[in-house]
């Protein structure tokens, strides 16, 4: 997983291949009914856009644990939607509901707990009684039809004052209809964070669904998963680059285990180094420009550095007795984590980025191996074997203090963190399946991902760039 600086605006980080850098431009427009902030009114009160009233701001402080209690009640779709509008308009809604309940800032309530409710249309009654059940803010939604586009409108309030926190709109086909729930939901959580979300992120990995082991992408939820690749090979072990505009990968395609991107503009597949016996285990540095890989020439496997589209020289970067493998970046690109087996065993090392400054910082287990960076705190996962089992291990590289957050009776491997920092994507394994799975970084409210064929290696998209 790649970093990308938390203080940017939300844009899509991986929708398609080929709709990938273009797709807010058809999809918003216009962007927004209000600016965040200001007093948007709701349906039939004003025109659109309107401002009206004092603007409210809720500011979230400390660690961010503390939820804000949302109401959600039924969404008014436009009695004369039907057909794939109606069905897009019902998914609009779905997939916000499935986005904002996931979303460990907010605590929400749906039309099932809203039900005991005596609601009669008029805003400071029905605002009243939101907030006798204990919520802080209702979000009420409409959704209609404008030519080919299905149009989604929504509205936050802050219930004890009454008064607008946030008006949005957004349109998109009705093949776009997630997306567009996508683009309310990282709305409502900018709002309040002042920080993007992960609704409009994407998940690489690998499967065997179709025989080969190919490239895929899903949505962060697991949703609209997609084969970007067609070797018919040996294809994976992924690393979004730091800008999100190509996936870094190995393949047998070529015979020998060769490293290559994907561009996700064009869906051009690019060789980038396929000399000697092995090349393996590629990762972006942050700024996208270059690439440290795990080589070898008939001879002992190092790290190695070299240019993205400009790899007819690598630099090596390790040089010891042992196997130097899986290399991973930093966020602030000074420094990479690799695993090594100079020490006997594998196990993590962090290195500054021209090889100096080594230093190891797993001792548990047996075998460790895999290491993702924390994207928001000195923080490295990674797996760590124990009795031939490995499980998702998390060490703060202050004090070199380690924590298991998934372990149990399958191997839980190949962990990487969300672009927040919040979550955690891994791979399970029992036996010869293998599923994707994520859980929140502490290891709890685990969520299957993945359950056609046999899926692994899953790597998070970061935060796209402006």
């Amino acid at each position: 997983m790649k970093y990308h600086s938390p203080h940017v605006s939300p844009r899509l980080a991986a929708v398609s291949p080929l709709a990938f850098l273009y797709l807010i431009a058809l999809l918003v427009s216009p962007p927004t009914m209000a600016q965040e902030g200001t007093g948007a009114t709701p349906p039939g009160d004003a025109v659109v856009g309107q401002m009206q009233g004092d603007a409210v701001e809720i500011i979230v402080t400390g660690d961010g644990r503390s939820q804000v209690r949302l109401a959600i009640p039924q969404a008014d779709i436009d009695a004369s939607l039907s057909g794939a509008f109606l069905e897009a308009a019902r998914e609009v809604e779905q997939t916000l509901r499935d986005d904002l309940q996931s979303d460990n800032l907010f605590n929400t309530q749906g039309p099932t707990e809203l039900s005991v409710l005596t609601l009669s249309g008029q805003r400071a009654h029905d605002f009243e009684q939101y907030q006798s059940l204990g919520n802080d803010v209702v979000l009420l939604v409409t959704l209609k039809q404008e030519g080919d586009r299905i149009v989604l409108d929504g509205w936050a309030y802050d219930l004890p004052s009454q008064q607008s926190i946030l008006g949005k709109r957004f349109r998109g086909t009705v093949q776009q209809a997630r997306l567009v729930a996508h683009y309310l939901s990282e709305a409502l959580h900018y709002q309040f964070l002042g920080r993007p979300g992960i609704f409009l992120t994407s998940i690489a990995f690998h499967s065997k669904r179709d025989g080969f082991q190919e490239l895929y992408l899903m949505d962060y939820d697991g949703r609209n998963q997609r084969k970007i690749s067609a070797h018919k090979s040996i294809s994976g072990y992924t690393d979004w680059s730091g800008t999100g505009d190509a996936i870094a990968y190995i393949s047998y395609y070529s015979e020998a285990p060769g490293i290559y991107y994907v561009d996700l503009k064009t869906s051009q597949k690019v060789p980038v180094y396929r000399e000697g016996t092995l090349n393996l285990s590629p990762t972006f540095s942050p700024d996208g420009k270059r690439i440290a890989f795990a080589h070898s020439s008939n001879s002992n496997i190092d790290i190695y550095v070299c240019g993205r589209d400009s790899c007819t020289d690598p630099q090596r970067i390790t040089d010891s007795a042992g196997i130097d493998t899986n290399p991973s970046w930093s966020p602030d690109g000074r420094q990479i984590a690799f695993t090594s087996s100079r020490s006997g065993r594998p196990n993590i090392y962090v290195m500054d980025i021209d090889g100096s400054n080594v230093r190891r910082i797993s001792f548990d287990g047996d075998y460790n191996d895999g290491a993702t960076w924390n994207p928001n705190t000195p923080e490295i996962a990674y797996a760590s074997r124990d009795k031939n089992r490995f499980r998702i291990a998390v060490t703060n590289l202050v004090d070199l203090s380690t924590r298991l957050v998934a372990q149990g009776a399958e191997s839980y491997e190949e962990p990487t963190f969300s672009p927040d920092g919040q979550r955690i994507a891994f791979t399970v394994r029992r036996g010869k399946e293998a599923q994707i799975f994520v859980m929140n970084a502490d290891g709890s409210n685990w969520r299957q991902l993945t359950h056609e064929g046999s899926n692994s290696a899953p790597d998070w998209s970061g935060f796209a760039k402006e």
